[in-house]
């Protein structure tokens, strides 16, 4: 779009000097709102994916969910009972120090992976609420602009009334 005026000295100086907003082009205003400042911020987000945030997004999903909870808890119970029965040979019998070492293990490997995914998401937010921003920015610039429509068309409409007033009083 080849625009006459920079978008952001527009809108700083609609936001500075309200006062003067009369004296803005009509022009100058239909510029503005012309151009699309809302983004899909998913889309925005995925093309800057790399490998290891799509992977760290992957595991945090499965780790959060009822599945994985449901397959921990199986294999620790299994864990427990093949040790304890004595169906086989006790591999980690009863204080089960090997099974706290895979335990432990995992969670080390398991925050970093949740933390980096969470850093994202919260980059993701803040992507949003910027875009937010830009879209409740403009549609206030809208809005004072019908804003000011409407009074010039009351205006109009009170100029209107008085000269048929007057036309029908010099009638009488």
């Amino acid at each position: 779009m080849n625009s006459k005026y920079n978008y952001k000295e527009v809108t700083e100086k609609i936001l500075e000097s309200k006062e003067e907003f009369d004296d803005i082009e009509e022009e100058l205003i239909h510029e503005l709102i012309q151009g699309k400042v809302s983004k899909d911020t998913n889309v925005v987000d995925q093309s800057r994916l790399s490998f290891g945030d799509k992977m760290s997004d992957k595991i945090s999903s499965f780790v959060g969910s009822w599945p994985f909870i449901m397959v921990s808890v199986s294999l620790i119970i299994i864990w427990v009972i093949i040790n304890v029965s004595y169906i086989i040979k006790p591999f980690d019998p009863y204080p089960f120090i090997l099974l706290n070492l895979f335990l432990s293990c995992i969670a080390a490997i398991q925050a970093p992976i949740i933390m980096m995914s969470q850093n994202r998401e919260g980059d993701k937010d803040r992507i949003k609420a910027k875009n937010d921003y830009k879209v409740n920015l403009k549609s206030e610039i809208i809005i004072e602009d019908l804003h000011l429509k409407m009074d010039e068309i009351i205006k109009s409409q009170k100029f209107i009334m008085e000269k048929i007033n007057e036309l029908e009083k010099s009638k009488k």
